[in-house]
């Protein structure tokens, strides 16, 4: 699994180019983007800015030596590189596992280039029907959150344990959502969860990225562009 996410992470850090602004996606996928991003800043001399979706991914890049800037500072991202939890043939995702949904769509929104880095196992047919479906909450509103998601025939539950749920970077809760059969309308699932009061953002991905990357274990990558 490593071998797979490593050529895929460092695959598409070589998409990169001097001079852009690049948004940092979170996750185990994308750490080798970094490691591979430190390593061209410090062989190559490449210049970049780096606008991280995740406090692990700042620490992260500060590490491996990548100069960081903020919202603030970048309007537009050249590229963004990020993993995908699930990824259809239409290149709609699930994205949250690691937590950070709002953060990645935010930058992912503005981005003229999304990079997606996956293994072939995150390849589906029908979204939802592998992973279940993260969506930000505001702690307050969650149990009308909830009740307006098993209205759309999903079955929410909240992670972490009981007592000591999961906090997102920006203080939320998340909710995991299960669809018994997958998800058969993405685009129309989005606009309906964001419709409901106390919804942040959901870990739906639409009409956003432009290239997948996809690693296999035998440390090779295959590099397929939407609608090619």
């Amino acid at each position: 699994m490593s071998a797979s996410k490593r050529a895929a992470g460092r695959r598409a850090a070589d998409v990169v180019e001097t001079g852009q602004d690049v948004g940092l996606g979170t996750g185990s996928t994308v750490f080798f983007a970094l490691e591979r991003l430190g390593e061209r800043i410090r062989d190559e001399g490449l210049v970049i800015r780096g606008v991280p979706t995740s406090v692990d991914t700042e620490t992260k890049a500060r590490e491996f030596g990548i100069p960081l800037a903020t919202l603030d500072e970048v309007e537009r991202f050249d590229v963004t590189i990020d993993g995908a939890d699930e990824i259809d043939g239409d290149y709609a995702m699930i994205k949250g596992g690691g937590g950070a949904l709002l953060r990645e769509k935010v930058v992912a929104a503005a981005t003229e280039h999304m990079v997606v880095v996956v293994g072939p196992e995150k390849v589906v047919g029908t979204l939802g029907t592998t992973f279940d479906l993260p969506v930000e909450v505001v702690p307050f509103a969650r149990a009308a959150v909830e009740r307006g998601i098993r209205a759309l025939g999903g079955a929410p539950k909240l992670r972490g344990a009981e007592g000591a749920s999961y906090l997102t970077d920006n203080g939320n809760q998340i909710l995991d959502v299960h669809f018994e059969s997958g998800i058969s309308d993405a685009a129309q699932l989005e606009l309906a969860l964001d419709a409901i009061p106390g919804v942040v953002e959901s870990g739906l991905f639409i009409n956003l990225a432009r290239t997948l990357v996809i690693g296999h274990d035998d440390g090779s990558a295959d590099l397929r562009n939407k609608g090619a």
